[in-house]
């Protein structure tokens, strides 16, 4: 993939900056930043599985486990699973733009799936990579978020921001299309409820029009 341009000024936060060296058989670097989103990864993962772990608790009991082998759960819908073995899947978090992989490796998501389905950042995604390379994604770990009305600010030709008292939050360019937004809309964006965040998502937007 290739890397995303670096902006200045109003678009960098020194503390991205800040980079954690690990020492192999070649130097390694990776951004704070990157370290935080996947040890947010793995925790929303294990989460994840104990909460799925316990509902199969409460609905199978030993008795059943015993009754019922493994031959006779296999239906068509689990063969069909296991002849789709060669897809690939990911399991990764949504960095605002893209989706940064357990290995700090990126994966671009589409910005119109991105805007339509209001990913922010620190949303859990999985990634399923068909052997024919289709990428899939799908939402499968939200996390809470909060509500916030700002003005629409626009910079240079496809950049925007939305601002809410002093502070200011990236927003995907698809998403001000989508709504036909324009500098200065009052706009409803959602941001993670717990936590910093560069990137917010488009709820809507009311255009000065009205």
């Amino acid at each position: 993939m290739q890397n995303k341009n670096e902006d200045v000024d109003l678009f960098t936060d020194s503390a991205d900056e800040a980079k954690v060296s690990q020492t192999s058989e070649e130097n390694v670097t990776i951004a704070k930043s990157k370290l935080i989103l996947i040890k947010k990864v793995l925790s929303n993962i294990k989460e994840a599985n104990q909460q799925l772990g316990d509902l199969l608790g409460s609905l199978i009991t030993p008795e059943d486990e015993a009754r019922i082998g493994a031959s006779q759960a296999a239906d068509e819908s689990f063969k069909t699973a296991l002849s789709a073995g060669d897809n690939k899947v990911i399991e990764g978090v949504f960095d605002g733009e893209c989706m940064v992989g357990p290995d700090g490796k990126e994966y671009s998501v589409p910005a119109n799936y991105a805007s339509k389905s209001k990913l922010i950042e620190g949303d859990i995604l999985k990634l399923t990579i068909t052997p024919n390379g289709t990428f899939i994604y799908k939402q499968i770990g939200p996390i809470e978020r909060e509500r916030l009305v700002g003005r629409l600010k626009r910079h240079g030709e496809n950049e925007f921001t939305v601002s809410v008292d002093d502070k200011n939050w990236r927003v995907l360019n698809a998403s001000v299309t989508y709504f036909k937004g324009s500098d200065g809309d009052e706009t409803v964006i959602l941001v993670p409820k717990n936590g910093e965040s560069k990137w917010a998502a488009v709820e809507n937007i009311i255009s000065q029009g009205y």
